[in-house]
């Protein structure tokens, strides 16, 4: 398999051993943080550190701290977006491990509610909004240095590796849920749920040593010259000048995305707990045969990427959503362990990874190399602050407020996310991208080398 930048009359070059991992890794620590964060909001954080009489509004409360992480995602996707084009996607990628692995290990040593007062929801509060902006940087970096060491036909399979990362940490963050969650509430509450955040420390510093030994990427290499002379306001204006529809398009993908998503991992736990009586392991073991069907699910979606257009797979998948957003609830009002994990091992351990293994090279082809992790870095983040940070929480309060605790809401916020995707799918902009490349081959930034108005407006 070759990958990387053609070179005249020669193969291109394997990518070193290291990119692999290092693209794995960081994706695997974000969703194992991630998820487990939300799980826990879902299942602890109310009691521990917002306890009050009703349960429901303690974690509604707990799931506004989950939402809070999400709002600190848009500054942080801005500017690490900014600083990858900039300084690199290398440096980048180390930093914002180091964010995510140590916010998320402090979560695990906070004192509760019942010690400290207001400071241990205040200090959480903090907590989150770290971890949020370090994990702002992760996956479109992520993306962008898989699909810049492939080649036009391996596009899908490496662009699918930070999907694999995202689902190798679910699975993680799952099982750890499911182990603390066996052993009883007392068990729980007191500092069972604390193991899995400490776990972070750990993680981290694998992921740190692997990331170190990272080469930057070719394509960035190419460009680096130019892009280092470059501020980082250059960067964001000369993306929202020349790359605006391709912001659009991210932002209506990865949002749609992020909100069928965070609705099917963690709306879907609360649900059932709160409104149906399910034992709390029986929707986190579901989670975890979902994560054991993505990973073998991932790869061989990428490879189907490769060998078809990837705008067709990405339609499949949000169709497939669209189609399952008013049974779903059929399935969850059984209360039937069987049920419940079928219908989760099928939205999210096929149809949301079809969307985003597919989405990921879709999205990074929606930018030029020298604005690509800025690109990525403030349309997926933005759009992924507000859908996926808001649409567990909104779904949430719809079913609480509802007399009768309707889900008709939350089945057509489902069905309007998926009708996002397929409207992002319409209106790719990679022929307009390499029409632009084709007119000015060196990758320079036009804001150090003195490109016209001219070539600026013929390109648009």
């Amino acid at each position: 398999m070759t990958l990387g930048p053609p070179a005249t009359g020669s193969a291109p070059p394997q990518p070193p051993k290291s990119v692999g991992p290092a693209v794995v890794i960081g994706t695997t620590l974000e969703w194992f943080d991630f998820y487990l964060y939300a799980s826990m909001a879902a299942l602890v954080f109310g009691k521990i550190f917002f306890p009050s009489g009703n349960s429901s509004l303690s974690t509604l409360a707990a799931f506004a701290t989950f939402a809070v992480g999400f709002l600190a995602r848009p500054l942080g996707g801005v500017l690490f977006g900014a600083l990858g084009d900039k300084i690199g996607r290398k440096a980048v990628l180390s930093l914002s491990l180091l964010l995510m692995g140590i916010a998320s290990g402090l979560i695990g040593l906070l004192p509760p509610f019942a010690s400290i007062g207001i400071a241990a929801p205040v200090l959480l509060v903090v907590l989150r909004i770290l971890q949020g902006f370090g994990a702002s940087a992760e996956l479109g970096s992520a993306i962008t240095v898989a699909y810049e060491y492939a080649d036009e036909k391996t596009k899908g399979r490496y662009a699918a590796l930070p999907a694999l990362g995202a689902q190798i940490g679910l699975l993680a963050a799952s099982l750890a849920v499911t182990a603390v969650t066996s052993f009883g509430n007392e068990f729980l509450y007191s500092w069972g749920w604390r193991i899995p955040f400490i776990a972070s420390f750990a993680l981290v510093g694998v992921g740190w040593w692997i990331r170190r030994n990272m080469p930057e990427t070719p394509e960035f290499e190419q460009v680096a010259k130019d892009a280092r002379k470059r501020k980082g306001i250059h960067v964001l204006r000369d993306l929202v000048r020349s790359d605006w529809r391709g912001l659009l398009v991210v932002a209506a993908v990865y949002g749609g995305y992020a909100a069928i998503s965070y609705t099917f991992k963690t709306f879907s736990l609360s649900y059932l707990t709160e409104f149906q009586g399910v034992a709390a392991n029986v929707g986190s073991f579901g989670i975890t045969l979902a994560s054991a069907v993505a990973i073998i699910a991932v790869p061989l979606i990428g490879r189907i990427c490769d060998r078809t257009s990837i705008r067709r797979v990405m339609v499949v998948g949000a169709i497939g959503v669209l189609l399952l957003s008013f049974p779903m609830f059929w399935v969850l009002d059984t209360g039937r362990p069987g049920y419940i994990w079928a219908l989760l091992m099928l939205a999210t351990g096929v149809l949301a990874p079809i969307i985003i293994v597919a989405s990921s090279p879709f999205m990074a082809q929606q930018f030029p190399t020298e604005v690509r992790s800025s690109g990525l870095g403030a349309g997926r983040e933005i759009s992924g602050a507000v859908a996926g940070g808001l649409a567990p929480l909104a779904a949430l309060a719809m079913v609480t407020m509802s007399p009768s605790h309707s889900t008709w809401g939350v089945s057509l916020l489902i069905a309007a996310s998926a009708v996002l995707v397929l409207l992002g799918a319409l209106f790719d902009q990679k022929h307009r991208v390499d029409s632009r490349s084709a007119a000015n081959p060196t990758g320079s930034t036009g804001v150090d080398s003195g490109e016209t108005t001219a070539s600026r407006a013929s390109a648009d």
